[in-house]
C-alpha cells in the first residue's frame, strides 16, 4: 500500500483487514453454496433457479476478488486455506443436501440476509475511517440486497404457482 493510502486508514488497518478477511471467507463459502446448489437443484422452476444461482455465484466470486485486492492494499494477506474460511466466517455455510429448489432458495436467502448485515456493519465501521473500503463495501452491499430480492421473488413465484395448482 502506498504511503498516502496508508495515511487514510491509519491505525484501523489491521482491524479492517480482519473484518475484510471474515467477509472474504463468507464470499468463498457463498460462491460454493451457489455453485453446487446450481448443480444439484431439482423441482419446479428449476431452470430459472439455476440461472439465478449461477449468476449469484459469479457475483460472490467477484466480491472475493474485490476483497482480496483491498486486503492486499491494506498490507494484509487474504485467508489462504479453505479450512480457515469456516473458522472466520460470519454467515456459515448451508450445504444443499436437500436439492429441492424451495429449500435451496431459503438457504441462500438466509445467507444473503446475513451478508447484508455483515456489509451494513462494515459500511458503518469504514464510513469515517476508510473511504476506499467504504465505497467497496457499498458496491458489494448493493449486490447482496439485489440477490436477496431476486431469490425472494423466485420463492414468491414458486409459492404462487403451488397455490394455483392446489
Amino acid at each position: 500500500m502506498g504511503t498516502k493510502g496508508k495515511e487514510i486508514v491509519g491505525e484501523n488497518a489491521d482491524e479492517i483487514v480482519e473484518l475484510l478477511n471474515k467477509a472474504y471467507a463468507d464470499e468463498w463459502l457463498a460462491y460454493y453454496q451457489y455453485w453446487v446448489g446450481a448443480k444439484v437443484a431439482a423441482g419446479p422452476m428449476k431452470e430459472a433457479v439455476i440461472t439465478e444461482l449461477v449468476e449469484h455465484a459469479a457475483d460472490e466470486l467477484r466480491h472475493a476478488e474485490m476483497l482480496t485486492t483491498r486486503i492486499m492494499q491494506l498490507g494484509g494477506t487474504p485467508v489462504t486455506k479453505p479450512e480457515d474460511w469456516y473458522k472466520r466466517t460470519n454467515c456459515g455455510y448451508d450445504a444443499p443436501d436437500d436439492p429441492f429448489v424451495k429449500v435451496i432458495l431459503e438457504q441462500n436467502i438466509k445467507g444473503e440476509q446475513c451478508a447484508i448485515g455483515v456489509y451494513q456493519k462494515l459500511f458503518e465501521k469504514t464510513k469515517d475511517a476508510d473511504p476506499i473500503t467504504h465505497n467497496l463495501v457499498l458496491q458489494i452491499l448493493q449486490d447482496e440486497v439485489e440477490h436477496e430480492e431476486d431469490l425472494q421473488s423466485l420463492l414468491e413465484d414458486m409459492e404462487l404457482m403451488a397455490e394455483k395448482f392446489r
